[in-house]
């Protein structure tokens, strides 16, 4: 399979057990027919490689695999830190308008006190967090992304309203 005809549903983050059992920390809201044909795929150098699922479970933002062939934690150790994929005919159709933090990039950026600060330019994923790059007077500023920080999101002009937390912005500002 082609990797643009895969979507990433998350990461290996850790092992689990002695058996060669696997932690996936998801970054998109999974359901089990993802997994129906008992294959998914790990990014290994740039590659789709399938993996055959002899068992899982998922709770809330946290999955774990067993795979055919991964018998120990010395095999599990060596898939950690991997992408896992999907094909993307089984990804759900999102409705029109639906955001995620990941297409905002693009999008400029205004603080409630501060005024204009800047386009955002790419948009880090990190366990149960993402957090946008921002460039601001030629220093780049990391923004943490969530409700309590986005107080308003124009699609249509591409602009989004925060606030921002204090002293962030004097943290980036004041080398």
């Amino acid at each position: 399979m082609k990797p643009e005809d895969l979507f990433s549903i998350g990461y290996i983050s850790k092992t689990q057990g002695l058996k060669g059992e696997v932690q996936v920390y998801l970054e998109e809201d999974v359901i089990d027919n993802y997994f129906s044909n008992g294959t998914l795929f790990l990014e290994i150098n740039n590659k789709a490689v399938p993996y055959f699922i002899e068992n899982m479970r998922i709770q809330k933002s946290v999955a774990y695999f067993c795979f055919e062939d991964v018998n120990s934690i010395e095999e599990a150790k060596t898939l950690v830190g991997q992408r896992v994929l999907i094909p993307k005919k089984l990804r759900p159709k999102r409705k029109t308008g639906d955001l995620t933090y990941k297409d905002l990039v693009g999008f400029f950026v205004s603080d409630e006190k501060e005024g204009d600060l800047g386009e955002i330019f790419e948009v880090f994923e990190y366990p149960k967090q993402f957090v946008a790059a921002i460039l601001v007077n030629d220093a780049e500023v990391l923004l943490p992304l969530n409700e309590d920080i986005i107080k308003s999101i124009d699609v249509k002009n591409k602009k989004i309203i925060v606030s921002m937390p204090d002293g962030l912005l004097d943290i980036y500002l004041s080398k």
